[in-house]
């Protein structure tokens, strides 16, 4: 049995995909949900797409909840042009993916969230791929859970490198910095994974040739989902040479603390002004231990790159 219990939060797009085929084929952990968020997709978009891929994964047992549509200081959300560009329209590169016949959960996301820290308290690990609206509701609604989950391993923000929406501010944390700056600010366990690693761990045509090969239904539809990423990167990032890894990367960092190297560091979200959604150290904190929360700002990219594709490749080939 897994020593760690874990649950995916994610605006089901492209890497998020990713992240849950890595989740699947990681041994230390098992996969006890998802939630859905809005960002790279509708909130219930997203979450068709995780029923989706589970089923096409051979991983129907794994149950989804449906999250928060919006940020908590907004009354609606729709997907900015850019992310369609970047995952499609559908999240998934325009690939058809079968349609899961299973529904989404009657439970909410944010209880879910509140019901797994009380069950599985230090073994939980959390890990948000999109905005970060659905954790902080559910610390506001049950605080205590700040001192029970094990850990939050999220992708998300940028410390050393300029932002992707902003030159101050990262994507994920863009959608709702409100709600970032209250999980930044908490007592959880926090590892950021951001901008200033997930970019430097890239995938190309070569690797998803090795899936394509081996002409099964998941290989096949994975490879045509990542090569619809490639292409979206030479037009939005030509200079890195492929995709950036961006959601699987915190999932492996999740279970292998070791493959990044981290700042200890007192975080904030500034939620005003001109470099609103930048996630920072804390000035008021300064010189307070920082005993909760890192950033991670190296990355041991060939050890993670083989890793994902010993994984995946494997997970691909039996399905």
């Amino acid at each position: 049995m897994a020593q760690y219990k874990m649950i995916l939060d994610l605006d089901t797009g492209i890497d998020d995909a990713l992240a849950i085929a890595y989740a699947l084929a990681t041994p230390e952990c098992d996969l006890i949900g998802i939630v859905s968020s809005y960002g790279n997709v509708l909130v219930e978009r997203a979450a068709q797409n995780s029923l989706n891929l589970l089923e096409m994964l051979g991983h129907p047992e794994v149950p989804v909840f449906k999250g928060l549509a919006h940020s908590s200081t907004t009354d609606s959300f729709e997907v900015m042009p850019i992310s369609a560009q970047i995952h499609g329209v559908n999240g998934v590169g325009e690939v058809e993916v079968k349609k899961a016949a299973r529904p989404v959960e009657t439970m909410s996301g944010v209880d879910f969230f509140i019901q797994a820290a009380h069950k599985y308290k230090e073994n939980l690990i959390i890990v948000p791929t999109g905005p970060l609206t659905n954790l902080a509701a559910a610390i506001q609604k049950d605080p205590a859970i700040v001192d029970l989950i094990g850990n939050v391993t999220l992708m998300g923000g940028a410390l050393t490198v300029p932002g992707n929406v902003t030159p101050a501010t990262e994507a994920n944390i863009n959608q709702d910095p409100v709600a970032a700056d209250v999980v930044f600010r908490s007592n959880l366990n926090l590892t950021m994974v951001g901008l200033d690693v997930t970019t430097r761990t890239l995938l190309t045509t070569k690797e998803t040739q090795t899936w394509r090969d081996l002409k099964t239904v998941a290989g096949e539809k994975y490879a045509d989902i990542v090569d619809y990423y490639i292409d979206a990167y030479k037009v939005t990032s030509p200079h890195l040479g492929g995709c950036a890894l961006h959601d699987p990367l915190a999932v492996a960092v999740a279970v292998e603390p070791d493959l990044v190297s981290t700042l200890s560091l007192n975080m904030k979200v500034e939620t005003e002004g001109p470099t609103v959604g930048r996630t920072i150290g804390d000035q008021t904190r300064i010189n307070e231990p920082a005993l909760h929360t890192k950033a991670a700002v190296n990355v041991d990219k060939k050890r993670f790159l083989t890793e994902f594709m010993e994984k995946l490749t494997q997970l691909f080939q039996a399905n």
